[in-house]
């Protein structure tokens, strides 16, 4: 059966999307879009163009990669969604696609240790001088539906 949210084909005998959790016994169609809260972080190197300017290219993304995998492991733990790396920076969600009750403790629990992680990681610590992170999370109302938040 085909979730009516998502679009996502399920198990024929499920009563729930697998993707979503939508209730598919009912068969009414739900719609598209929806109103959540949803707590987004953002996370970026601190004096990132500085470090450019003393690093070789090929050290700086190295550091950068090193940087983005840490971060990228702390997300997932966390139950976030990576929406976007921005050179530097990570944009992410948590509450989207799969909404939970405690999605702005874990935006809270992934910024924190994002911060830990960067600051105690062998390979950024060696990176010319500790690479040091900086961390913004903010939450408010969106209405998120197939095609992403707006």
């Amino acid at each position: 059966m085909r979730c009516p949210r998502w679009g996502t084909q399920n198990r024929s005998a499920a009563k729930f999307c697998d993707e979503c959790g939508t209730d598919l016994s009912s068969g009414v169609d739900r719609p598209v879009a929806e109103r959540r809260q949803l707590p987004v972080l953002f996370c970026d190197v601190v004096g990132s163009t500085r470090l450019a300017e003393r690093l070789d290219p090929e050290e700086l993304c190295d550091v950068i990669r090193a940087y983005q995998e840490l971060c990228a492991e702390v997300v997932v733990a966390f139950d976030g969604s990576i929406a976007q790396y921005l050179g530097d920076g990570l944009l992410v969600y948590f509450g989207y696609p799969v909404a939970h009750e405690d999605d702005a403790i874990q935006a809270v629990g992934a910024g924190l240790r994002i911060v830990e992680a960067v600051c105690t990681s062998p390979p950024l610590r060696q990176a010319a001088k500790p690479v040091r992170v900086r961390v913004g999370i903010h939450t408010g109302q969106v209405v998120v539906g197939m095609n992403g938040w707006h």
